[in-house]
């Protein structure tokens, strides 16, 4: 089975990012974005108010695809592979949301610390 051109092209961002900082978490992400997709993670915004709760100031980074389900009431910052139109309007009224691709770019820039990996 083929990865579609976008998943191949994110891995790739997120392998090299993992080379040029030598930080495990990129590497760990790429691992995940190729696993099955009976695999991949699936996570609802009410899910994200829970993590968000927990982990004030973090950005919440998922491999896989965000899901609308739910209300988001604390402000956050959210990067993912895939987010459906929905969620993506929910989650910008209170925070902001990164495609992965893009934190995986300005991965130099970013402190691993802040980053909280969820699914």
């Amino acid at each position: 089975m083929m990865k579609k051109l976008e998943t191949v092209k994110l891995v790739a961002s997120l392998e090299k990012a993992g080379r040029t900082t030598k930080k495990a978490v990129w590497t760990d992400l790429a691992e995940r974005m190729c696993k099955k997709r009976r695999i991949n993670t699936t996570v609802n915004v009410d899910e994200l108010e829970l993590m968000a709760k927990k982990f004030k100031g973090k950005t919440l980074v998922v491999p896989g695809k965000v899901l609308a389900r739910g209300e988001l009431t604390e402000k956050v910052t959210v990067s993912a592979a895939s987010i459906s139109a929905e969620a993506k309007a929910k989650i910008e009224v209170k925070g902001k949301f990164i495609p992965l691709i893009e934190l995986a770019k300005s991965a130099e820039k970013i402190k691993t610390n802040e980053l909280i990996i969820v699914g």
